[in-house]
């Protein structure tokens, strides 16, 4: 009786221990080589145009040109990751892997198709 005890407690143990709260874009497999059309002009569009749009807030974010822009002589990538003020979106920061998606895209040289 008391190994049956000791090797319920073992295995809830391991049970709560192995519970983590992972969303789908953290555990996804990343993007290695990103582009603008198929991975970052969708992110933009969801998180990013509602605002910053023709109209809208500086800077305009909605075409290839004016995001690349907005990058090379702005703070667009400080500003999602959160490295200079306020964090934006400013409903939360994107997850971590998006992020870095964009970052890589930049490092890549801005990648069109």
């Amino acid at each position: 009786m008391k190994k049956i005890k000791i090797f319920l407690m073992i295995i809830g143990t391991v049970f709560v221990v192995s519970c983590e709260s992972n969303t789908y874009d953290q555990i996804s497999v990343p993007v290695t080589n990103p582009t603008y059309v198929a991975n970052v002009q969708p992110v933009i569009r969801a998180n990013c145009t509602g605002c910053h749009n023709s109209g809208g807030q500086f800077p305009n974010l909605g075409t290839y040109d004016q995001l690349k822009t907005a990058i090379v002589t702005g703070k667009v990538i400080c500003k999602i990751d959160g490295s200079c003020g306020s964090i934006m979106p400013t409903g939360g920061k994107m997850p971590q892997g998006t992020i870095d998606m964009i970052k890589l895209w930049t490092a890549n040289g801005f990648i069109n198709q």
